[in-house]
């Protein structure tokens, strides 16, 4: 005979079905738990790395200034303005080095934006499919290659051949001219301001073009196809919808190749003349910071002389430094125009 059930009592199966659920959540709140400490962890260790970065940038700073300081204690910010460059009587200036860098990397910059710009464009939007994959993999192979062997190739091939036949007809044509003419006389060796120029802008032509190719591709094919069912050319699209599109990456690819020019050396030591002179044809020789360290931090003995050769070191962080707050400023005015 058995006992009367309660009508309180729970049945067997909603009693377990009860177990259940608290189990579940019991897990449930355990995994929700796990997530939020890994969460925790991830955001903490991604921002170690972060600040490790900075840390590492604050330090670099930090070592040109202390390194720098007994030369600009010594000169003054006339170290800046100052031609003169004597070891011997410990007598220092910048002015040579910076003239030469930002020549140069001007020059491999007008030379090499265009070409990117064309390699780019062809990848993207005109080569066939066929010959695609072959030559975007030689342009990326060209980014490869070290920078001793461009100067290698600048010193041995390309600047006799540039003596023999580009620096006259130069001289016969563009040195006539007056204003720009006194850019394009000069002793025709080879070597000089811009034969640098045009090895910088080999080299650094690899690197923008296939940030830019890569920019160029991520832009919706629905906005070019909708642009070519209007009537466009290929020239309005790439004006009008890729660019438009892509300009941020555009100029990141653009201050990537100008920080490489500026601070490359070896490529820039073999074929820029490695001269303290100061001139206006870009046929002589002359120096970049880059390649005024490279000569001479190894036989540097004078503190003034070592504390100079810091002084051009934290010389280029500062102009590096200038031209990528320069490109950011004009990009946040372009989105301001396009806000208005």
């Amino acid at each position: 005979m058995t006992a009367p059930s309660s009508p309180f009592a729970m049945p067997a199966t909603e009693a377990a079905g009860a177990v259940r659920s608290s189990a579940d959540n019991l897990a449930l709140a355990g995994t929700m738990r796990r997530q939020r400490w890994q969460d925790f962890l991830f955001h903490k260790v991604t921002l170690g790395f972060a600040l490790f970065v900075l840390l590492v940038l604050l330090g670099i700073l930090v070592s040109l200034v202390i390194g720098a300081w007994p030369a600009f204690h010594e000169f003054g910010w006339a170290f800046i303005t100052t031609v003169e460059w004597d070891p011997v009587n410990d007598k220092y200036g910048a002015l040579i080095a910076i003239a030469g860098t930002l020549a140069t990397s001007f020059i491999a910059l007008l030379i090499a934006f265009p070409l990117s710009f064309g390699i780019a464009l062809f990848l993207t939007e005109i080569c066939p499919a066929w010959l695609k994959r072959p030559l975007g993999t030689a342009v990326e192979l060209l980014a490869g290659v070290p920078s001793i062997i461009y100067g290698m190739w600048g010193l041995f091939v390309f600047a006799p051949l540039f003596a023999d036949y580009v620096q006259p007809f130069l001289k016969q044509t563009l040195g006539q001219m007056p204003g720009i003419g006194v850019l394009f006389n000069g002793p025709m060796m080879g070597m000089g301001i811009l034969t640098a120029g045009l090895i910088l802008a080999v080299m650094i032509i690899p690197f923008i073009s296939s940030v830019m190719r890569d920019v160029f591709e991520i832009v919706p094919p629905i906005l070019k196809e909708s642009a070519y069912g209007l009537g466009c050319t290929k020239w309005e699209v790439v004006r009008k919808v890729v660019l438009p599109y892509t300009k941020n990456g555009v100029v990141g690819g653009v201050m990537l190749g100008l920080g490489r020019a500026l601070g490359e050396t070896m490529a820039v030591t073999f074929v820029i003349g490695n001269a303290h002179k100061l001139s206006w044809s870009l046929f002589a020789p002359g120096n970049s910071i880059a390649s005024t360290l490279a000569n001479e931090f190894a036989e540097a003995e004078s503190v003034l002389h070592v504390s100079s050769l810091y002084a051009l070191g934290l010389i280029l962080f500062v102009i590096t430094f200038i031209v990528l707050s320069a490109a950011k400023l004009m990009l946040r005015g372009m989105s301001r125009k396009e806000g208005v």
